[in-house]
């Protein structure tokens, strides 16, 4: 049976990117799935990130061009992307991403399964362990793979999902944690699927790792009032036990990992202050140093 897909990106001043993306997407290894239409949501860009969709849209029918004139949110770019795509079958990542060349096929497949509502792909990031924040950016992605791995499903990066809703909060700051308690609430499973991998880039500085953290944070909590749904990171008697396992006891990196440690309790009361101050993460502060995707990972 073939999986006609829709794949939603959606952008902000993506333009070192979007490219390289659309060709990605295009020359996918696929079997059953069939990709069928690709819409790029290019929100209050000032570079040339609608100029090079539109481009890669005059070479390919399948990709489509919609443009939101300022900044709504990323909810909000994935709402119209679901008010427009033609399949039930979705897809949605940002456009800072590249999938390894089978990732789609393997995030998609497993919907062939009425059952299954929702994956999730397995973020590797590209940054140099070698650094200190490439160091804490691999152990927070290397921490999120294993509390999936252990039965906690936690979405991130690259989702596919059944299209039984019409939209997610437009507020939300935290677009694929809101999706989870929408296909989880209605009864379908939802699946990790470690062989989707999605290379992405984590912040180069603390200041980015700062406000991609408070952010994340003050979206969960959000989401935990408004739907009751918390999503399996926020637990900290769940993460410990895989962050202590993984400890490397050489000097530098046991350091680097007290750092991240602390790093991510500052993040998370910077989140927890900013919602009890009801301050809006709709628009996110964007981390710049996120930007720069390098073709190759670097290995651990």
């Amino acid at each position: 049976m073939a999986l006609f897909v829709s794949v939603g990106i959606t952008a902000h001043n993506e333009e070192a990117n979007i490219g390289r993306l659309l060709a990605n997407l295009l020359e996918q290894k696929l079997d059953q799935v069939v990709l069928d239409e690709i819409l790029v949501v290019a929100s209050g860009c000032t570079d040339r990130t609608e100029a090079i969709a539109a481009e890669w849209a005059i070479r390919d029918g399948r990709i489509r061009l919609l443009v939101q004139p300022t900044r709504e949110g990323k909810a909000s770019a994935i709402n119209w992307f679901m008010q427009e795509a033609r399949h039930d079958l979705l897809v949605v990542c940002s456009a800072d991403l590249l999938p390894a060349p089978e990732t789609l096929e393997r995030l998609v497949r497993p919907l062939a399964d009425p059952e299954t509502g929702m994956t999730g792909a397995h973020p590797v990031p590209v940054n140099d362990p070698g650094t200190m924040m490439g160091y804490i950016v691999h152990l927070l992605w290397r921490l999120h793979h294993e509390i999936n791995l252990a039965g906690q499903f936690k979405a991130g990066e690259m989702i596919a999902f059944r299209r039984i809703f019409e939209r997610i909060p437009n507020h939300t700051a935290v677009d694929e944690a809101s999706v989870e308690p929408i296909i989880r609430g209605q009864g379908y499973r939802v699946r990790y699927v470690p062989e989707a991998v999605v290379y992405n880039k984590g912040p180069e500085t603390v200041a980015d790792f700062l406000k991609q953290r408070r952010r994340i944070h003050a979206g969960h909590l959000q989401l935990r009032r408004d739907l009751g749904y918390a999503v399996s990171t926020m637990s900290g008697k769940k993460i410990l036990p895989l962050y202590l396992r993984g400890l490397e006891w050489g000097p530098r990196r046991l350091a680097w990992g007290l750092a991240a440690a602390l790093l991510e309790v500052y993040g998370r009361w910077l989140g927890s202050r900013d919602f009890k101050r009801q301050r809006s993460h709709t628009v996110w502060d964007i981390a710049a140093s996120t930007k720069q995707l390098e073709q190759t990972p670097h290995g651990n």
